[in-house]
């Protein structure tokens, strides 16, 4: 029998800790050097200049109540003419990245909102004056063109693929310092942002902070899976709340702005709102699904099509409507002109209803103010906290209503609900039926027929938008 010596096992020893250190640094944090390495010369600096009209005096950063404001403002000269305005240039910094080696890159499009000059400087130094071939203010992305040749270019990634936890990295320039590699993990995907209705969001908890706007979101592929574009925070700085445009939604946006300059979007010409668990029990769906119709544009491609208000879209083309959110973003990436299938929820059924889409144009709709009536004194509010009256003539032709009781004035759970006065009640949902409203009897003999902690949904009319409001924990008589 052979045995082997001290030497060979330490050597042996030696061998199977090193091997074990391998693994463990395989199963722990990820090492980011070599994508820092390739892909950081395609990440670019942008600094914009804005001519602006104000007053010379060197602004603070802090608030007039602020002890420390009297403290510095002692250190910094008035300049002469203070209190005259004046012309002066304001500076900010972003980041952007090349998508082909011709010099085109994308960026934030608030980034290099009402800029009179772009900067771009690359790793290696040079600048270069860009030319903004558009910007997409919806999707927050724009495109720009710097006349250069042989550049280094990112590769592009399948956003549909990440996985939330997944690892993930952004370089850009935060407060100016250029290359900053940080990293982090998704931590979801599909976000809806208020007022952000065509980016379903990629979230982080990367440190992005100012100056990192516009820079690439890279998986451990060295892929780029989006524009970091956004932050939650408190104080201005990262809070460990991140947001970035997924790639592919900004790849389709920069197509357009290079073939044409702008964004084309599909529309429907109708008013939605998220269908909550009770708006759900009134209208008979099994759970709350898609997204409700509360109001159709006259003579746009929903009317025409057939949508009324009520209907709740569950799929177009097939593609599920998970929440109201959704619908947005499907129907937006759609060009004007394009035939497509949408399902609703309609009096307790599904239906298939064919739409041609139309195109999405920036439009004020005409502000409408329905006239209030006169509250008659002798009138007590009704199991809502509701005191309303009939519409008369003049008010319906405004309004272009048939029916309606218009709210004077609102106590109790109707207050809670966010009723209004001013506010029409057009009808009344319940168990996927839904009652029009046309005398004050009416709604109260409704009302009476409810019981006591029961969910009543109303169909609101409210300036020239109409939405649903469930009013909860109905009390008694």
């Amino acid at each position: 029998m052979k045995y082997l010596s001290i030497k060979h096992l330490i050597a042996l020893f030696s061998l199977i800790v090193m091997h074990t250190l391998a693994l463990a640094q395989m199963r722990g944090l990820p090492d980011f050097t070599e994508l820092a390495e390739k892909q950081g010369a395609a990440v670019v600096n942008i600094s914009t200049t804005q001519t602006v009209r104000g007053h010379g005096q060197m602004s603070l950063p802090f608030d007039e109540n602020d002890p420390a404001y009297e403290f510095f403002k002692r250190f910094i000269p008035r300049q002469p003419g203070d209190g005259a305005p004046r012309e002066f240039q304001n500076k900010s910094l972003g980041s952007g990245f090349i998508v082909s080696s011709d010099g085109y890159i994308l960026t934030n499009a608030h980034v290099v909102d009402s800029a009179d000059e772009v900067m771009v400087r690359l790793t290696d130094k040079r600048e270069f004056k860009a030319k903004i071939i558009g910007a997409d203010k919806r999707t927050d992305v724009a495109l720009l063109k710097i006349e250069a040749t042989g550049l280094p270019a990112v590769k592009m990634g399948d956003p549909a693929q990440l996985k939330v936890g997944e690892w993930v990295a952004a370089i850009g320039s935060p407060f100016g310092f250029d290359s900053s590699v940080t990293a982090g993990i998704v931590s979801a995907k599909g976000r809806a942002l208020p007022q952000e209705n065509y980016v379903p969001f990629i979230q982080t908890d990367v440190a992005i902070n100012p100056g990192n706007s516009g820079g690439p979101l890279f998986n451990m592929r060295g892929e780029v899976i989006g524009i970091n574009s956004m932050i939650y925070s408190r104080t201005g700085g990262y809070m460990g709340v991140s947001f970035a445009i997924p790639i592919d939604v900004a790849m389709d946006v920069q197509e357009q702005l290079r073939s044409t300059g702008r964004v084309s979007r599909g529309r429907l010409g109708i008013v939605i709102q998220e269908v909550s668990k009770e708006l759900a029990e009134s209208l008979g769906l099994a759970r709350p699904m898609g997204a409700v119709v509360n109001a159709v544009e006259k003579g746009g491609p929903a009317e025409k099509a057939g949508l009324e208000p009520g209907d709740v879209i569950l799929n177009v083309d097939g593609k599920t409507v998970g929440s109201s959110s959704d619908l947005p973003r499907m129907v937006g990436s759609m060009r004007p002109g394009t035939k497509a299938v949408v399902q609703v929820w309609r009096k307790g059924a599904t239906r298939d209803i064919a739409v041609t889409v139309g195109e999405m144009a920036d439009e004020k709709p005409a502000n409408i103010r329905p006239q209030r009536g006169s509250k008659a004194p002798e009138q007590v509010p009704n199991r809502l906290g509701l005191v309303v009256s009939e519409l008369n003539a003049e008010q319906k032709r405004e309004l272009k209503l048939n029916s309606g009781l218009i709210i004077e004035d609102v106590r109790g759970i109707g207050a809670r609900a966010d009723l209004r006065s001013g506010d029409i009640v057009i009808a009344v949902i319940s168990r996927g039926a839904t009652t029009e409203l046309r005398t004050v009897d009416q709604f109260n003999k409704l009302l009476a027929g409810f019981e006591k902690g029961s969910n009543v949904t109303l169909l609101i009319r409210r300036g020239e938008m109409q939405t649903f409001v469930t009013v909860r924990n109905l009390g008694g008589d």
